[in-house]
């Protein structure tokens, strides 16, 4: 059994977190020892591991709740799971191409500053007026 210190150590998660999905009841509340401390067995550890490598790799909580829900019957069809993450996938893919967007706009505007004072800053004027933008971002 687990402490709650010692699953944040293993985990990587912090203890006020841990707590936060407790209460989201991503992982169930755990034993209490004589002296009320949280004691984890090696099944919420394996669970916790699998939520903090989906928080890595940007999923939302709800998505999370269903992909644990579904691991939960191992012999059905994955084909939720592959639609959770083909999702996830193609949200990524459009943040992606909107943070590209951003990058080739801040360096032209950044590029474009040649002013040695504010009153001349292309940077500020950019900021001050969206029309001088190239993109709609």
């Amino acid at each position: 059994m687990l402490s709650i210190g010692d699953l944040s150590r293993k985990t990587g998660v912090k203890v006020p977190t841990i707590r936060y999905y407790e209460q989201m009841k991503l992982v169930t509340a755990p034993e209490r020892s004589e002296g009320n401390q949280r004691r984890y067995s090696i099944v919420e550890l394996e669970r916790l591991t699998f939520i903090k490598h989906a928080r890595d790799l940007g999923l939302k909580i709800d998505a999370i709740r269903e992909l644990l829900d579904l691991s939960a019957h191992p012999e059905q069809p994955c084909a939720d799971a592959n639609r959770i993450a083909e999702d996830h996938l193609a949200a990524t893919r459009d943040r992606i191409a909107q943070l590209q967007r951003l990058e080739a706009e801040l360096v032209r505007i950044t590029e474009g500053c040649h002013g040695d004072s504010i009153k001349d800053c292309y940077v500020i004027q950019s900021l001050s007026d969206h029309a001088l933008c190239q993109d709609g971002h």
